[in-house]
């Protein structure tokens, strides 16, 4: 099986791109296009907090719910929410009703709102340099790497929750800080084919 498929438009894409027109539009759109915003970051962290043990796409079909829930990750908003609101989140149906990844998110906004030279500065500063090239195929992508291992770590050093290597991996690749799309594969983003 290939690594790649090609959309109904012709275009190749990375094989998990090509299963739902929402996989499609995340991989085209936002998959590995850098965000730098500390809002946007928090927004990725959390949503990649709550996929855990669950896939992607129940994520992205709920992300307007959680938006809406999570007043559009705005940290400084979020980092405000009391038991009460915690109570309108677990009784939320468009959102992953998870107490303990709840107050993650709460407590972690709480966390990003605090830090010195914020959140951005901090994640950016675990990209890894780029690569000389992309990889061929998704065997040479990496679940974890020692940039992703050493970013958990101080994140939950700073208090950070529902954050390890994989989950800070798995960011690194949503937001840009790396570049997994495959070689032949349409996206590219100005980085090495």
């Amino acid at each position: 099986m290939t690594d790649l498929v090609i959309g109904p438009d012709g275009l190749a894409r990375c094989r998990w791109a090509g299963t739902t027109p929402d996989y499609m539009a995340y991989h085209d759109d936002e998959w590995g296009r850098p965000v730098r915003d500390d809002d946007g970051l928090y927004e990725r962290l959390t949503l990649e907090a709550f996929q855990s043990g669950l896939s992607w796409l129940t994520i992205l079909r709920k992300r307007p719910a959680f938006r809406a829930a999570f007043k559009d990750f705005v940290i400084a908003e979020v980092a405000e929410f009391d038991e009460s609101d915690v109570a309108r989140l677990l009784a939320d149906p468009g959102i992953v009703r998870n107490r303990m990844k709840i107050e993650a998110a709460v407590h972690n906004a709480r966390v990003a709102a605090d830090l010195a030279g914020g959140l951005s500065a901090l994640l950016w500063s675990y990209a890894p340099p780029p690569r000389s090239r992309r990889p061929r195929t998704f065997a040479e992508v990496p679940a974890v790497t020692p940039e992703s291992t050493a970013m958990a770590k101080d994140l939950r050093r700073r208090g950070f929750r529902f954050v390890g290597p994989t989950t800070a991996y798995a960011l690194m690749q949503a937001t840009g800080m790396v570049d997994d799309h495959l070689t032949d594969c349409h996206v590219a983003f100005g980085r090495p084919r």
